[in-house]
Formats: structure tokens, C-alpha cells, sequence
């Protein structure tokens, strides 16, 4: 079987988020979920993608962690679709199906970057009980007083809120850049509280920036990673948050930066569309190989 290492959301090599991405030979199917999994935890990346492609335009894509398999991973799908076009099985230019278990998604393949529609976005509950705005921001190193304010808006507080465009996240907003930096999760807690709320993890974010630009960190013990450099589903949960708060408009692309704190800043592309009235999203962003073999199965 033919494999890559990919750097996703960067245009520089060890900067983006890595992933593994391992293509299954024509006509092959998927191994047993547990080699899979053994796989990607030998690779030692926070997701391995195995492609299965299906004829046509069309790819089924599985995503494992080192510790289970996840309905769907956004930088794993860029590195995808750019492992794909090197093995010259898509084209630039072209629109591809990719079939996960979040959904069937459709797949740009532009010059510059790829782009993806994430899963229907949703919206679930909000914390926005003192008990649990302080367990949440306690667990992640920070105090909750404060830390929802927006200055773009001095209205409006912004409270965490579990939201999904394929997997559900809490988003977490605080309140600069200084508090972003200053995150020190306790992991086993986080853990926990993610089990609790049925999420993949946290998402931490700002809009309150010296250069306009969303920072975004990101952490799921849970399922071994304890913070990624570029979450391409959850910058989709986060612009789509952000749009029903009023603080992004549709159609306009926008540009997360993720990592810096791991050293490994990434650049993610974040958009809301509309289709017939209804908010959908896309992310996207270039990629490029670091790796590439065989890999024995």
C-alpha cells in the first residue's frame, strides 16, 4: 500500500498539522479497525486517513487516532486529497466526493489549496452555568471571570458552547491572545469532562487580536492528542459559532492560525456559505508531502 506523511495548512515543511495518509490498492478493502488503528499509532500523528478508492470521482475515506477511529478529521483530508493528486488519481481543478462516516462531502482541489465542505453545521448546548463556566475554564488553566468578553462587540458575551460541522467540539472563547497563550490544560480532567459532554475535545479561541486575525488552540486528550497545530473540523465549528453571533459574515473567507503555541503555526481557511438560506461551511488550505513509501499490511 502506497503511504505519505503530509504537512497540512502550511506551504513549509514540519509546519501545519501532519497527518498519515495510506491508500488502499484498487479493489482492496479496508483492513481489520484494529490494524488500522495499531497503524496510526505507529505512525504516531494525531489522525492516519485509509483511502478506498471507489471509481469514478468518488473515495471512502476512514480516520484513526492512536487510540480509536474518528467520524471525520480536516487536516487528514487535505493531506488526503494532495496525497491523491501526487499519486494522480485527482486533478487540479477537480470536484471529488469523499465518503466518511460524518457524511458525503464534496472536495475542491484547487491550485493553491484544497478546499472541503465540512458535515451540516450544528449548534448543541450552551455552558453557561457558573458551575460550569468555572469547571471548564478551572480545567483549562484559566479563570472564567472575564473571559468571554469580546472587544468588537462590547455588548455581547460570548459563552462555550458544543458546536459540529462532522465532530462536536466545545468552543471555548477567551478573552485575548495573553489568555489563549496562558492555556495549561489538566489533561486526566479534560479528559473526563470531554466524556462528560460527549465531545472530542476544546477549542479555544480569540477574536480579540492586534491583527485581526482568529487564533485558535485545540486539545483532545480523550483520544490521545493533547494539542493539535490545525483541526480543520473544528475551525469549521468555529466560524460557524462565530456567524451566529454576528462577529463573521457569509461568503467572506477567513483565516484561523492555529499551532504557534507548539511551534507549528497554521493557517486554516474558514468560510460560510449559504444554500438556499441555510449556513454551510468550507475549510480548507495548501499541503505539502514530507514522506512517502509503501507501507506493509
Amino acid at each position: 500500500m502506497k503511504f505519505q506523511i503530509v504537512d497540512a495548512f502550511t506551504t513549509q515543511a514540519f509546519g501545519g498539522n501532519p497527518a498519515g495518509v495510506v491508500l488502499l490498492p484498487e479493489g482492496a478493502d479496508f483492513p481489520a479497525d484494529e490494524t488500522m488503528r495499531k497503524t496510526a499509532a505507529e505512525l504516531r500523528y494525531s489522525e492516519t486517513a485509509f483511502i478506498k478508492p471507489l471509481g469514478g470521482k468518488r473515495f471512502q475515506i476512514r480516520y484513526f487516532t492512536p487510540a480509536a477511529e474518528v467520524e471525520l478529521c480536516g487536516h487528514a483530508t487535505i493531506g488526503s486529497f494532495h496525497a491523491l493528486r501526487a499519486f494522480g488519481l485527482v486533478s487540479e481543478g477537480g470536484t471529488y466526493i469523499d465518503e466518511t462516516l460524518s457524511g458525503t462531502l464534496e472536495i475542491v482541489v484547487g491550485k493553491d489549496a484544497i478546499l472541503m465542505d465540512m458535515a451540516k453545521p450544528q449548534a448543541f448546548e450552551c455552558l453557561d452555568t457558573p458551575a460550569q463556566l468555572e469547571e471548564l475554564y478551572r480545567i483549562m488553566g484559566l479563570n472564567a471571570h472575564g473571559q468571554g468578553a469580546v472587544a468588537e462587540k462590547a455588548e455581547l458575551t460570548l459563552l462555550p458552547q458544543k458546536v459540529s460541522t462532522g465532530l462536536t467540539d466545545i468552543m471555548m472563547p477567551v478573552a485575548d491572545e495573553a489568555a489563549l497563550e496562558q492555556i495549561a490544560p489538566d489533561f486526566p480532567a479534560l479528559t473526563e469532562l470531554s466524556r462528560k459532554y460527549n465531545v472530542v475535545g476544546v477549542h479555544a479561541f480569540t477574536v480579540n487580536t492586534a491583527d485581526g486575525i482568529i487564533h485558535a488552540r485545540n486539545f483532545a486528550p480523550l483520544y490521545d492528542i493533547d494539542e493539535e497545530a490545525a483541526t480543520g473540523t473544528s475551525n469549521g465549528a468555529l466560524v460557524y459559532y462565530l456567524y451566529q453571533h454576528g462577529l463573521v459574515r457569509a461568503d467572506k473567507v477567513y483565516t484561523v492560525v492555529q499551532g504557534e503555541k507548539m511551534g507549528r503555526p497554521s493557517m486554516i481557511s474558514a468560510q460560510v456559505t449559504l444554500r438556499d438560506g441555510q449556513p454551510f461551511v468550507k475549510v480548507g488550505g495548501p499541503a505539502v508531502t514530507l514522506v512517502q513509501g509503501e507501507i506493509e499490511l
